[in-house]
């Protein structure tokens, strides 16, 4: 057989608003109705960001809380991935939810421009960041923005920095970062593949390009992501109904290149994660 896709869903984010498309969800009730719709479509793993009451991005530890309790009660098993990019946060605030020992947590390890400004990344905050992630037992998820990432993420691998084997995930398409190229994607694998032989390897292709990263991923043996964060639209003239939706293209992805959709458990053991659930 061959190896089961991970379909991650990014329910939310922190760009997306309901004048974009009313199916992104915002509060965190709206959050936990459509992750679940996800899950029974066949994600395994929730991508989750926070936002306060007027939709703006949040770094409240106590919003993380009720997101994470509720997942784990309507969707067990389920791997909950919890951001701490900048967007909704400066400095330490961005890893102040990892005291709540999700499954996982995005981790950046080096700094990159996006449509408006620099995402900082800096080295002691990067370092800060992994160091918390051991300490609460998070797995990290490598957001890969840059070559120059994969090599860092290595290196903090080796060093021990980061424990575990690697999972990293390429993100294409964002303006001013690094273009969706069939290339650079494909030198992606082989860079990862050489310098850490066991790592897991996703990609999150950006808008327009979501569907085209998920068949790149599903082809070559990856993993994908989707979800109403990156992209709120099935095609040019349709807004996706919601998170399931675009799991559901993934899953017929899956079906047409005949790789079977990993469930919660096989996600877990491919990733290195605790099937048993601790609060």
């Amino acid at each position: 057989m061959r190896k089961p896709c991970i379909i991650c869903v990014a329910i939310t984010g922190s760009l997306p608003t309901k004048a974009n498309n009313p199916a992104v969800p915002i509060t965190v009730s709206e959050q936990i109705e459509s992750t679940h719709e996800a899950f029974e479509a066949g994600a395994t793993i929730a991508h989750c960001h926070v936002r306060n009451d007027d939709e703006t991005p949040s770094s409240d530890p106590g919003r993380f809380a009720r997101l994470l309790d509720g997942l784990r009660s309507h969707c067990p098993g389920m791997i909950v991935q919890l951001s701490t990019g900048g967007r909704s946060g400066a400095g330490r605030e961005r890893g102040g939810m990892l005291p709540l020992a999700p499954d996982m947590a995005s981790l950046s390890v080096g700094s990159n421009n996006f449509p408006t400004r620099v995402y900082e990344n800096p080295p002691d905050l990067v370092d800060w960041l992994a160091s918390e992630m051991r300490v609460y037992g998070v797995k990290p998820e490598i957001e890969v923005f840059d070559l120059s990432h994969i090599h860092q993420a290595a290196r903090m691998n080796s060093d021990g920095r980061i424990a575990g084997k690697l999972y990293v995930q390429f993100v294409m398409g964002v303006k001013n970062a690094m273009p969706v190229d069939r290339d650079v994607f494909d030198y992606y694998v082989k860079t990862v593949q050489r310098l850490s032989p066991d790592a897991e390897w996703c990609a999150a292709g950006i808008g327009p390009h979501q569907l085209t990263l998920n068949e790149w991923c599903v082809a070559t043996g990856g993993h994908c992501r989707t979800g109403l964060e990156d992209n709120v639209r099935l095609d040019r003239n349709t807004l996706a109904p919601s998170n399931a939706a675009l799991v559901e293209r993934v899953t017929a992805l899956c079906d047409q290149y005949e790789r079977p959709v990993a469930n919660w458990r096989q996600a877990r053991e491919i990733l290195g994660l605790p099937l048993a659930i601790t609060a």
